[in-house]
């Protein structure tokens, strides 16, 4: 049997380790979905492009393993940016390969024909245009390497359709790829000033971010503060780095950060920041933030440094590595900084986390299906009172869209962490607005059967616009309410998913459902007046919280 483009390509994605790729036919992807007919490779098929990209950030962000999508040209292409430009922010290695019209009309307007390597350079790591059959030995391994090695990220392979026909002449070897080869460590001439600026520091923080999670590095990260004794705060994408009961640990801090943690900012002489990036929702106004501390900041990535806080100290490297040998030269001590912890004890006290029934929901859904399983979320206030309220207790638990904030992520990304993890229970918590943009994908869910639990919080709205609209614009609502009532359980009872209605804890039947194997869909009630507390104004500082009241 001779090897084409298409075989070639399905040889080189099983050599990367890929067993599943997840996408949409379309013609000129179809020669590579005729090779797949008789592949090892298992295909998803999701409802929609973005809803495949999703669905393999799932995968990726479940795993730690870049993930593979597909899709064919023009629409089809392009209906993957948004996911791809998530994965960007987010840092996510996936693989998104396309198909394009064949090389002699390419530049001719043909039908569906898109410049997608123009279009998607803004969003994604690399792209490639593969215009010879030859060239997938080379080029796939070089994307699965980008995609992860260094601070990880997508990669788009376009392919033109007569590509996946033409043969392979030659016999190309796929090389072992090292992208970013291991070389001296440029951060251990500066651990002289980060161990000095340690040991000086009195009132130490460390600040962590979603680079904790990608780097492996939470057990070095947990080692380093237990035995220096420095408390820990999180921004949205490090969440379960740390266990949220651990003592040392503040919570997230931000714009609907824990109070604690806003409020020890403000008095820190040490910022010890890593693998984070001084978002703009987790540091309120700049000037503000940390405003007594210096600064050790540690990323893979030079290109965030000073770039929007000047560090003191810069660790350029593996947080899993500074942090481990930081711990190795520095004394330990569970007695150190003893006065700070007992003044952060006082703030805990006086700013604690102000009461909200969903917080009571949300750790009711944990209780139930246990602490232990994956956790989705879409974007809005249901993203945040999970955030605040979810006992998180490992790496990779976590799942949701930080940096672009983009809603429909919940459903489709819930569905490939239950693909990566088969074992493991999948809570999808979303809200009515962001179920609504990727809802086909119910139709997936039922197909593939994985035990993704559904948890919709309804508000009949969008509940941050709303939220916002309420407290900065004179309560003039405008596009935000769902004036249209909308029975969702017999929706995803017309999908094949278990559904049930709610509006308390105390209700019947949504535990049994929830522990059930296979998916299932809960509605859950919630008036619209409920708003997630605290919030910091755009434009203030983190300790210039609205602390609220709902109702």
């Amino acid at each position: 049997m001779k090897r084409t483009g298409a075989t070639e390509l399905i040889e080189q994605l099983r050599r990367q380790g890929v067993l599943e790729v997840v996408g949409i036919p379309g013609g000129n992807i179809l020669p590579f979905y005729d090779a797949l007919v008789n592949s090892p490779l298992r295909h998803i098929l999701a409802r929609h492009e973005q809803g495949a990209a999703f669905i393999a950030q799932g995968m990726a962000r479940a795993s730690g393993n870049p993930a593979v999508c597909i899709a064919t040209s023009g629409p089809g292409a392009t209906n993957l940016l948004t996911g791809l430009a998530d994965a960007w922010r987010d840092s996510i290695p996936i693989i998104a390969i396309t198909g394009q019209v064949p090389r002699k009309f390419i530049g001719s307007q043909a039908f569906q024909e898109i410049d997608i390597i123009s279009m998607a350079k803004h969003c994604t790591k690399a792209t490639y245009a593969i215009t010879h059959a030859n060239e997938i030995a080379t080029i796939i391994p070089k994307a699965f390497a980008q995609a992860s090695q260094g601070r990880p990220g997508p990669v788009l392979i376009d392919i033109p359709r007569d590509v996946f026909l033409e043969e392979v002449s030659l016999d190309v070897i796929a090389p072992c790829m090292n992208i970013f080869p291991i070389s001296a460590k440029p951060w251990e001439h500066h651990l002289g000033k980060a161990r000095a600026l340690i040991a000086e520091a009195k009132r130490p923080l460390l600040y962590i971010g979603g680079g904790i999670i990608h780097g492996n590095a939470a057990e070095s990260l947990r080692a380093f503060s237990t035995s220096l004794n420095i408390p820990v705060l999180s921004s949205l994408m490090g969440l379960g780095a740390m266990r949220s009961d651990d003592p040392l640990f503040l919570g997230m801090l931000g714009m609907h950060g824990h109070p604690v943690a806003n409020m020890a900012l403000a008095e820190c002489d040490l910022l010890i920041v890593a693998g984070a990036r001084f978002d703009d929702r987790a540091t309120g106004r700049l000037d503000s933030f940390a405003p007594s501390a210096r600064v050790i900041h540690i990323d893979n990535d030079e290109g965030e440094f000073h770039r929007m806080r000047r560090a003191d100290c810069v660790l350029h490297g593996c947080a899993d590595s500074v942090l481990a040998t930081l711990q190795e030269q520095l004394p330990i001590s569970d007695t150190k900084h003893q006065q700070w912890i007992a003044r952060l004890e006082i703030l805990r006290m006086e700013y604690p986390m102000p009461l909200q029934s969903a917080h009571q929901w949300i750790q009711a859904l944990a209780s139930t299906i246990g602490d232990d399983c994956l956790v989705t979320t879409d974007v809005g206030q249901h993203q945040m009172w999970t955030a605040q309220s979810f006992p998180f207790s490992r790496p990779r638990q976590w799942l949701t869209s930080g940096g672009l904030g983009t809603m429909g992520f919940g459903l489709p990304a819930a569905i490939g962490a239950a693909l990566a993890c088969p074992t493991q229970s999948v809570l999808c918590i979303s809200g009515d607005g962001s179920l609504s943009m990727n809802l086909q994908e119910l139709a997936t869910l039922a197909e593939c059967g994985a035990s993704v639990k559904i948890c919709m919080f309804d508000n009949a709205g969008l509940g941050m616009v709303r939220q916002q609209q309420r407290l900065f614009f004179g309560e003039r609502y405008s596009a935000c309410d769902y004036t249209q009532q909308i029975d969702w359980c017999s929706i995803a009872n017309g999908f094949g998913i278990p559904a049930i209605s709610v509006t308390k804890p105390s209700d019947l039947g949504w535990r049994k459902l929830l522990c059930e194997l296979g998916p299932a869909f809960i509605r859950i009630a919630m008036p619209c007046e409920e708003l997630v507390w605290p919030h910091v104004p755009a434009g203030k500082s983190n300790s210039e919280m609205l602390m609220g009241c709902n109702g």
